[in-house]
């Protein structure tokens, strides 16, 4: 007997679609289950094989759920803005409208083809303007929030300002910018409306700030870690530069503490918990400040061993810390500049992963010593980061190994600050290699450390930092705020505009704000956003509805933000959407949330366990 799989399967796929087999129901009485896939970029003229990979093991525990009565949501939908989907239309010379249409037809057409049981009814897609409309609206919110330490969650701005006006910042305790400003109450309230933004920037969620930044002239974008591999960009492998630049940020580290706990009580292979603790990067210790003598310049550094103090020999901040160029002498400015250029070639991820390489340059500087008050020379090297800490590291060659490897290099003093107590005694330990143990010693040549172990020694380095003003205890995480702006078309229209250089949220009611046709959609390597070339792209808060750039005034007409957000600020929230799909009102009712709590299976590739942190 023959089997006519071509009409057998046709037959079933029909009777599935009529019938609405996978039609999941919301508040049904059966228990729930969420079955969730990663979505699809339509970044080709296909379904390459890594799809089927993943929707087959997720579609089969889907069916296996069902005839176990329960009532499972397993939708699908398309991450259809971003760089990948972009990068398909250039590629092929055709807009980015019409490639994703005809890419997401074309995969419709093949995952209906394999037969998958997923619920169509709920389809998403993040470039139309019925999702990035709550896109927008979440934008606007965190735009509107600040950070409370001591409640431990975002709260609406407006609390933050009634503080601001009875008592002023002193006792705020937010996730916030480095080195506010304090003020009284009496200071804010005479500040205008221009000097009270510009504040308020510093503790929103969503703020503006000059960032170091990965810059990809090819493609005319700023690039996320993750989208870099090697050096060069994952999209078209091109050169990838660091600059700085005004970007859109999202302050994502007033969560890591509650992304840490949240791990514990994820039920993921150990492995993958491991590789994201490791990224969130927790570190306890103290923050340390070195005086530049002669000058008003202090170098702040965060350390995890305080206790090493006394074996400082140099310092050594990152190419791009704002204090090298201002702090270099004369006669290192060439050699100096030359290697800030030939670092900004590489990006972090690749200046992390080379341990071998050694390289740097001295700035001619000098700092003093928190303690001894000796002269400590400043160096610059690619194994420091500005994006982690503070972008400088006090050098303790005894006692690591990068540290020691560089002063071995270029031949800087190693003083010992390690005596073995272990029996037998250790030998070299701080001379002939570095010591980064934290047992089976005690202190010499450390003055009041002397014979302290590593426990002792912490305390009374910390304790003696803080009551010369010089250091204070401190946690730190490698976890960065994302850089949240682009430079690119194909992406959601921020709804933001600008009175007199300080940025205003329309309000939610006039979302979408759509993004609008452009004679040219193509990149620049300069990082003017195409958005640039837009003729009707201006905000009239009379009238609230976006109007011919001809009648900006600023006044009453005001042009809109031309940078677009990343590829992943729609991705970022989809396994919401998808619980209540059609909701005009809400990007998800209260009661659909409730019923559908969280992702019951989510199955994808290991990669992305660390890409959008």
């Amino acid at each position: 007997m023959k089997y006519h799989f071509n009409e057998i399967e046709a037959y079933w796929q029909n009777f599935w679609k009529e019938n609405k087999t996978f039609q999941a129901e919301n508040n049904c009485n059966k228990k729930k289950y969420y079955v969730l896939d990663m979505f699809p970029y339509p970044s080709g003229a296909g379904l390459h094989v890594g799809h089927p990979l993943g929707y087959i093991a997720s579609d089969i525990y889907a069916r296996y759920k069902r005839h176990k009565g329960f009532n499972v949501l397993h939708p699908m939908g398309y991450d259809s803005f971003g760089l990948p989907a972009e990068q398909y239309a250039i590629q092929t010379g055709q807009h980015p409208a019409i490639t994703t249409e005809t890419n997401i037809n074309r995969y419709r057409e093949q995952l209906d083809r394999i037969g998958f049981s997923f619920d169509w009814s709920r389809e998403v897609r993040t470039s139309n303007p019925d999702y990035y409309k709550w896109t927008q609206w979440i934008f606007i919110e965190l735009f509107h929030s600040w950070y409370n330490k001591e409640t431990d969650k975002a709260e609406s701005i407006d609390t933050l300002i009634s503080v601001f006006s009875i008592e002023g910042n002193k006792h705020v305790n937010a996730v916030c910018d480095d080195n506010i400003d304090a003020f009284t109450a009496e200071m804010w309230n005479a500040y205008d409306e221009e000097q009270q933004q510009k504040i308020l920037l510093q503790y929103r969620l969503t703020y503006l700030a000059e960032t170091e930044v990965n810059w990809c002239p090819a493609l005319g974008t700023v690039l996320a870690n993750d989208e870099i591999v090697n050096g060069v960009s994952e999209r078209g492998g091109h050169p990838v530069l660091r600059k700085k630049m005004t970007q859109w940020s999202m302050r994502i580290t007033a969560y890591a503490q509650r992304l840490l706990d949240g791990l514990q009580k994820t039920d993921w292979p150990q492995p993958l918990k491991d590789s994201q603790t490791n990224w969130i990067g927790k570190s306890v210790g103290a923050e340390v400040k070195f005086q530049i003598p002669n000058s008003k310049f202090q170098i702040p550094v965060f350390t995890t061993r305080p206790d090493t103090i006394f074996g400082v020999s140099f310092m050594t901040l990152a190419p791009e810390h704002e204090l090298v160029k201002k702090i270099t002498t004369p006669e290192q400015k060439e050699a100096v500049e030359a290697y800030i250029e030939q670092t900004a070639k590489r990006s972090e991820r690749e200046r992390m992963a080379d341990v071998k390489a050694i390289s740097g340059v001295f700035t001619g500087a000098y700092a003093e010593h928190p303690f001894t008050k000796e002269p400590l020379p400043i160096w610059i090297g690619d194994y420091v980061l500005a994006s982690y800490g503070t972008g400088a590291v006090m050098a303790v060659p005894c006692g690591d190994e990068r540290d020691y490897a560089f002063a071995k290099h270029f031949n800087i003093p190693i003083p010992n600050i390690f005596k073995s107590i272990s029996s037998p005694p250790l030998e070299g330990l701080g001379e002939d290699f570095a010591f980064s143990e934290k047992t089976g010693f005690v202190y010499k040549n450390s003055d009041f450390l002397n014979g302290l172990s590593y426990k002792e020694a912490t305390i009374k380095a910390i304790e003696a930092l803080e009551n010369m003003k010089q250091g204070t205890q401190k946690t730190n995480y490698r976890l960065r705020d994302a850089v949240f702006s682009r430079q690119r078309y194909w992406g959601e229209p921020f709804p933001v505009y600008y009175v007199h250089g300080i940025p205003k949220t329309i309000d939610s009611k006039y979302l979408p704000i759509v993004l609008p046709e452009v004679e040219k959609y193509l990149p620049t390597e300069d990082g003017q956003p195409p958005l640039g070339r837009a003729e009707v792209w201006a905000w009239d808060t009379l009238k609230c509805e976006v109007v011919s750039n001809e009648h900006i005034n600023n006044k009453t007409v005001f042009p809109l933000e031309l940078n677009t957000m990343p590829g992943w600020a729609g991705s970022s929230w989809y396994l919401f959407r998808y619980m209540d799909a059609h909701n005009d009102n809400q990007f998800a009712s209260q009661d659909a949330l409730d019923y559908w709590q969280n992702v019951d299976l989510y199955i994808g590739g290991s990669e992305h366990a660390t890409g959008h942190l």
